[in-house]
């Protein structure tokens, strides 16, 4: 019988689609883990292929490409060094269905495989949409050790847990790709530290690093041994190889004491999962950079900001857009923080193309008064100049839009909201200030932008404006964003009832005027760039609400 066991996690970040750079990175870890004599490699759920792989995976040459990839490396365990756990996708030949599996690879062959069995579909979930669940699961033996491998979300219930306990398994490895949130991490460890309770087994939860379009995946993957102590606690938003040490007391395996890394919270975590999320998707969709319009605003400088922290400040361009509206507060402001960021900076004045636009439409808008149609067609002026900037040199347009914006459609289609990505989609805009005043305070951890005040105090303090009119401030159209923002997260975020909300205190008429405004804005949000989830209920992936909907609460 087996007394000592060492368990490397592989905390890594996959790419969805590129299965030869998964497979490399598979064979990098298995390389170090043997370096550091592990019995056993770890990985994430569908690390193989990238999670989530979403309608890709339905494509026959995609599974046919896994089960290559996997089988080589089934034939390279020959070599009698570490064993791998790997998720991929997997044909059922029983069933002829889709699965999401966990193959167990050793000794040159695939020792066995382990099936989902709760797929999860609500959120940004849809497994059922391409995989079939798999049955109740026993343990796999490895090498004389009975190990269960509950996937991901078979740990937030009971019974999978509960079977691989009755059925002999000595330790859960459990496999995962679960996204940020502002409280997942709590969440996870709620869910292992009960599932723990319940069989008295040790766990081992490992978790995916990255990010993938609108999701971003921050690791902290941990050990819980059977008493619900942490003797290991990787880091978030870092790659990392830790290799575990296990040793029998008794009829418990228990992990030695190892490192245990603080886990970012709050303003530190969202930072960090907007930066890494934009890191991956400029990266991984081979962007050489990004381009954005620097108003002198609030929420072009935060963008800005993160950009540079995610990707080095060679590779932002920040341009500003002057009109007659703009104010020289602002022209000064936005060549201040880009001078504090160190980025390429240009001034391009759109007063030409605007006046051009203004004269072509002369003749049809006579009679008319100016109204949000001018302003837009300044807003519409910038998105083109931008455009044309990506066009010629590569570069992605980011878009700077904050979640109260969005929400209530403070917004403009093909001006303001054009871009191919929003770093700040899902957050509201008091948490917009929040995160620049923290940001000037503190470096984040892996940012290559400098230290210091990268955003200038003036940004932060002056009162927003779109400065799209004379005298133009953003309270002219909304109310202040601090109840703005508490009224569209009890409607966004919770869905609660308008009286619930006017029980708060808040006026009933401007409840339900922010209802109506965040529906009847639906149809913008439906073309707007991604952007990295943060909260509970994102746009897209998390709430989809219809576009044509005439439904508003009524009661009282």
């Amino acid at each position: 019988m087996t007394d000592q066991l060492s368990i490397a996690l592989a905390q890594l970040n996959p790419t969805v689609g590129d299965i030869q750079g998964n497979l490399a990175k598979i064979r990098a870890a298995r390389k170090t883990a043997a370096a550091e004599g592990a019995d056993l490699v770890l990985f994430p759920e569908l690390f193989l292929v990238g999670y989530p792989p979403e309608d890709l995976v339905l494509k026959p040459a995609f599974h046919r490409e896994a089960m290559e990839a996997l089988n080589a490396l089934a034939d390279e365990t020959a070599d009698g060094g570490p064993a791998l756990l790997v998720g991929t996708p997997w044909i059922s030949e029983e069933e002829g269905t889709l699965k999401n599996a966990v193959a167990l690879l050793d000794g040159g062959k695939v020792a066995g495989v382990r099936f989902k069995v709760h797929l999860p579909n609500y959120g940004v979930f849809d497994e059922p949409r391409v995989f079939s669940p798999g049955g109740m699961p026993g343990p796999l033996n490895f090498r004389g050790v009975r190990i269960g491998v509950p996937v991901c979300e078979d740990i937030w219930f009971t019974d999978v847990v509960e079977c691989l306990e009755e059925t002999g398994a000595e330790m859960l490895l459990v496999p995962n790709g679960s996204p940020f949130d502002a409280r997942k991490f709590e969440t996870r460890v709620h869910h292992a530290v009960t599932r723990v309770k319940e069989t008295g087994l040790p766990l081992v939860y490992v978790n995916q690093l990255g990010g993938q379009d609108e999701l971003v995946f921050d690791g902290a993957s941990f050990v819980l041994n059977a008493d619900c102590s942490l003797p290991i606690q990787l880091p978030a938003w870092e790659e990392c190889i830790v290799t575990t040490k296990w040793h029998r007391d008794g009829e418990n395996w228990v992990c030695r004491q190892g490192n245990r890394a603080l886990v970012e919270e709050d303003n530190a975590a969202i930072y960090q999962a907007v930066m890494l999320g934009l890191r991956d998707y400029v990266e991984k969709n081979r962007f050489p950079g990004v381009v954005l319009g620097l108003s002198g605003g609030i929420d072009s400088a935060l963008c800005a900001a993160i950009a540079v922290d995610a990707l080095g400040a060679d590779k932002v361009h920040c341009v500003m857009l002057p009109y007659k509206y703009t104010s020289g507060e602002s022209i000064k402001d936005a060549e201040e923080c880009a001078k504090a960021l160190g980025v390429k900076y240009d001034v391009v004045p759109i007063s030409a193309p605007v006046e051009g636009f203004m004269g072509a439409l002369e003749d049809m808008f006579h009679g008319t008064n100016s109204d949000t149609t001018e302003e837009n067609l300044q807003s519409r002026t910038r998105g083109v100049i931008l455009m044309a900037i990506s066009n010629k040199f590569g570069h992605m347009v980011l878009t700077t839009g904050n979640k109260s914006e969005v929400s209530v459609g403070y917004a403009t289609l093909y001006g303001d909201m054009n871009g191919g990505y929003n770093p700040i989609k899902d957050i509201y805009k008091t948490k917009v200030f929040e995160l620049s005043a923290w940001r000037n305070k503190v470096l984040p951890k892996g940012a290559r932008g400098p230290e210091g005040e990268v955003i200038p105090h003036n940004i932060i303090v002056k009162p927003p404006s779109a400065e799209l009119r004379e005298d133009q401030k953003d309270e002219d159209s909304l109310p202040p964003y601090d109840v703005l923002d508490e009224i569209l997260e009890c409607l966004v975020e919770k869905e609660m009832a308008v009286r619930d909300i006017v029980a708060m205190g808040h006026d009933r008429a401007l409840v339900k005027r922010i209802e109506h405004l965040l529906y009847v804005a639906e149809y913008k949000r439906r073309q707007a760039a991604p952007g990295v989830k943060i909260g509970m209920r994102t746009f897209g992936r998390d709430r989809r609400y219809p576009i044509t909907n005439g439904f508003r609460d009524a009661r009282d």
